[in-house]
C-alpha cells in the first residue's frame, strides 16, 4: 500500500523522487493523472486499467461521465520510475497545478497523490478541525469485524 506523506523536490526538468518505500509497487510503470483537489494521482498500471474500465463503461451521453472522461484520461500520462527512483511530471500538468520545485508526495492505499505544498498545508489544515471532522465522516462505517465476527465466519 501507498502510505504516509514525504516531501520531495522536483528538479529542473521536472523529474520527482518516488519514495523508495513506493518503488516497488510501481515496477511496471505507472499512470499519472490530475487528481480532484488540485493535485496529482499517481496509480499503479494494475489500479488506472481499473479506473478506465469504470470510466469506459459509463454513458457517454452523460455529461457529468464526459466530463469525467475528460479530467482523468485527458490528463493522463504513463511514466516509469528511472534508474534514480524519479518519474517525469509532464508540463502541462506541473503548470495547471503550481508545481514548481518542492512537491509533497501523499500516500491514498491503491494509488498516491502529489501536492503544491501550500495546498496540501491546506488540507492537513482542514483535516485538524476534530468538530469538523465528526460531523464530515459521521455517515461513513468504519467499523470492523471484531475477533469472534471473524471466528463465525470461518
Amino acid at each position: 500500500m501507498f502510505l504516509g506523506q514525504y516531501h520531495h523536490t522536483i528538479d529542473a526538468k521536472g523529474r520527482l523522487i518516488v519514495p523508495a518505500r513506493f518503488r516497488e509497487r510501481l515496477t511496471e510503470g505507472a499512470f499519472l493523472t490530475q487528481g480532484f483537489d488540485r493535485n496529482l494521482m499517481v496509480m499503479t498500471v494494475d489500479y488506472f486499467t481499473r479506473v478506465y474500465e469504470r470510466i469506459n463503461a459509463m454513458n457517454l451521453a452523460d455529461p457529468t461521465a464526459r466530463l469525467l472522461r475528460r479530467l482523468i484520461l485527458g490528463n493522463a500520462y504513463q511514466v516509469d520510475v528511472d534508474k534514480a527512483g524519479r518519474i517525469l511530471l509532464p508540463q502541462t500538468l506541473r503548470e495547471a497545478l503550481a508545481l514548481q520545485d518542492e512537491a509533497v508526495v501523499v500516500g491514498q492505499g491503491d494509488y498516491f497523490e502529489i501536492w503544491q505544498p501550500s495546498l496540501w498545508d491546506a488540507q492537513l489544515a482542514l483535516l485538524q478541525d476534530a468538530e469538523a471532522n465528526a460531523q464530515r465522516f459521521a455517515t461513513l462505517d468504519l467499523t470492523t469485524p471484531g475477533p469472534e465476527s471473524a471466528a463465525a465466519a470461518e
